[in-house]
């Protein structure tokens, strides 16, 4: 492990303590984190160049990254996300930048969204025969069998807004581009005088979709059409990067019929929870788009 005495200064250690998977030192000249792991410099280097200045101070960066410790205030669940959200609406608007379209790329998530929804309309139809097959459904079988209709439609519309999603990026030339996080949640945010985004490890350049897209699975418990609208006030989405949003959040995800009955009632109800996303004047101008 990297030595104490390389970012301390000689100065004397008076705690060493475990949080979660990181190790926080105590000494007599601030309190230091210590991660196992690694920040791009790359990344690092375009943020000070662009002023983003949220992050923790890293004393150092190489097997470990050791950072000064970062005490957070207190703050109510609805401040939490509106500072979260501001300030993840600003690492993107200042990080910006377009670049030539990356054909192969998107063409890797098409496929990979293609075979996705090909694979649970297969999926989805086993499961559905298998149940219907027996005398007396599970209370699981029977909710997974009285909501089919309703996961098929959300396959459905999935499959046509790839498709748009599609023909909107194979037309254009430049595509924008934004560092993010990669790894956002209420764990890696703190507020202190001002606000901190921490754990950078898994930052790299992308689309700011896919930061969207994982606080979204992380933060489950609260609601993203809210943090959404908020973020947009200060950094609207492009066409393709709202309909490939709401492709990676509509998708529904494999169904588990392992373990208990109530287990897997518990994992059909999370995936029909999906079908609320897809409002029914969607549905209906899906539908005349394509008579």
């Amino acid at each position: 492990m990297t030595k104490i005495s390389d970012f301390a200064h000689g100065s004397k250690v008076r705690k060493i303590s475990k949080l979660r998977n990181v190790t926080i030192i105590d000494t007599d000249s601030g309190n230091f984190v210590i991660k196992k792991s690694h920040i791009d410099e790359n990344i690092l280097m375009y943020l000070k160049s662009r002023n983003f200045d949220y992050i923790p101070d890293i004393v150092e960066n190489d097997e470990y990254v050791v950072t000064r410790f970062i005490d957070g205030i207190n703050l109510s669940e609805n401040q939490k996300v509106e500072d979260l959200i501001k300030l993840v609406s600003l690492l993107h608007s200042k990080t910006t930048y377009y670049s030539n379209v990356n054909v192969e790329k998107n063409e890797k998530i098409y496929k990979q969204l293609n075979d996705n929804i090909n694979y649970l309309y297969s999926f989805y139809t086993d499961q559905i025969v298998l149940s219907e097959s027996k005398v007396f459904m599970s209370p699981s079988e029977l909710l997974f069998a009285s909501n089919i209709t309703k996961l098929y439609d959300l396959l459905d519309f999935s499959k046509r807004k790839l498709e748009k999603w599609h023909e909107i990026v194979s037309k254009k030339k430049r595509e924008r581009n934004v560092v993010i996080h990669n790894n956002l949640g209420f764990d890696h945010f703190i507020r202190n005088s001002k606000p901190y985004l921490i754990s950078w490890d898994k930052s790299k350049i992308d689309s700011p979709v896919f930061d969207l897209f994982k606080l979204y699975k992380n933060e489950s418990d609260f609601d993203f059409n809210l943090f959404l609208n908020l973020y947009e006030k200060s950094y609207p989405l492009l066409e393709d990067e709202k309909l490939l949003l709401e492709l990676l959040i509509t998708i529904p995800d494999d169904i588990s019929f392992l373990g208990s009955d109530y287990k897997r009632c518990q994992n059909i109800n999370r995936i029909i929870e999906k079908c609320e996303f897809l409002p029914e004047a969607s549905k209906q101008g899906e539908k005349k788009e394509n008579k």
